[in-house]
């Protein structure tokens, strides 16, 4: 008799434990809920810059792998033809940027009835970039870069830079209008100037890469991150601003640094409506701030500082 009263009493005490373990289940998925406790799930989408694309991809597919019920898609349409999509009814939750929000695109935002909130991702450094054939123009003066990539100047020919410099063509390479890299050096390195009229602008930063390797007399100028991950297939110029020539890095990329001429802050707009319909949107905003320093140096930014975070992450977390 004995013997049966210890079993019930132990099949008692164990229907206990599964019953508890069974309502205590849900703490073990917790990191895949919302603030709210909601569990996420639905999509993000996010277009722009071919510079952060690298940054954002990354990003993403960091997300996914602890949300595994929310889809973030990324695509790269360039900064401007990415905020086309991002200021339009039913638009997209983020546009990544190589250059601030213009004046036009702020205006277009509040006539749609659109708050965008502004988030300063990471820093990029343009790069000057050459063939590895090129043992001539390796060093630069920021002048130089300049009259190479100005219209008006009149540098046809490398001699023309310099007269020890070869008597051959040069071939110059950038990204085209779609880009915010391309307004960023049409803007503020070359002063609102003509870029020469034979430039080769492409939408793809990968045929930037494959063109400027195959062209000795080829010089094309992008974001670090391009040239961090293609440097067996090109070589960087040193630009002298004024001290000797620096060398584009993660130590001199930085806005009051060597590099600082060249340098310029990344973005991602948020659509802040779309935060506040969708809490995957919102999570995962705030999922990028928390994140965004790690991810810079993975994928070839300098990242920001720790104000600067934590500046963004009040903001998105007053939109809760």
């Amino acid at each position: 008799m004995k013997s049966l009263k210890k079993m019930s009493l132990f099949l008692m005490l164990a229907a206990v434990m599964v019953f508890t373990a069974a309502c205590g289940g849900g703490d073990t998925n917790e990191g895949a809920n919302g603030e709210n406790g909601e569990e996420l799930e639905g999509s993000v989408v996010i277009d722009g810059s071919g510079t952060v694309y690298p940054f954002m991809a990354r990003m993403a597919e960091n997300y996914m792998g602890e949300q595994e019920n929310v889809s973030v898609e990324v695509s790269r349409s360039g900064t401007s033809a990415g905020f086309k999509k991002f200021l339009a009814e039913d638009g997209t939750d983020f546009n990544d940027a190589s250059r601030q929000i213009k004046d036009e695109e702020k205006a277009q935002a509040e006539e749609l009835g659109i708050d965008v909130q502004e988030m300063k991702v990471a820093l990029d450094g343009i790069t000057i970039v050459i063939n590895k054939e090129n043992d001539w123009a390796t060093e630069l003066t920021q002048q130089e870069v300049i009259d190479i990539f100005l219209a008006s100047a009149g540098k046809k020919k490398w001699s023309d830079v310099r007269a020890d410099f070869p008597d051959e063509e040069i071939q110059t390479y950038g990204p085209n209008e779609n880009h915010g890299t391309y307004e960023f050096m049409f803007e503020n390195i070359l002063g609102e100037q003509d870029l020469p009229e034979n430039i080769n602008l492409q939408q793809d930063y990968s045929t930037l890469v494959d063109l400027v390797s195959k062209d000795k007399n080829a010089i094309g100028f992008f974001g670090y991150g391009y040239y961090d991950s293609n440097k067996d297939k090109l070589s960087a110029v040193k630009v002298d601003f004024g001290n000797g020539p620096v060398e584009p890095s993660l130590d001199t990329i930085k806005e009051d640094g060597d590099y600082a001429p060249f340098t310029r802050p990344v973005f991602t707009y948020l659509n802040t409506n779309m935060a506040k319909e969708k809490p995957q949107v919102l999570d995962y905003a705030i999922y990028t701030m928390e994140n965004a320093q790690d991810v810079a140096a993975e994928t070839g930014f300098a990242p920001l500082s720790d104000e600067d975070v934590q500046a963004s992450l009040d903001a998105l977390n007053g939109l809760k």
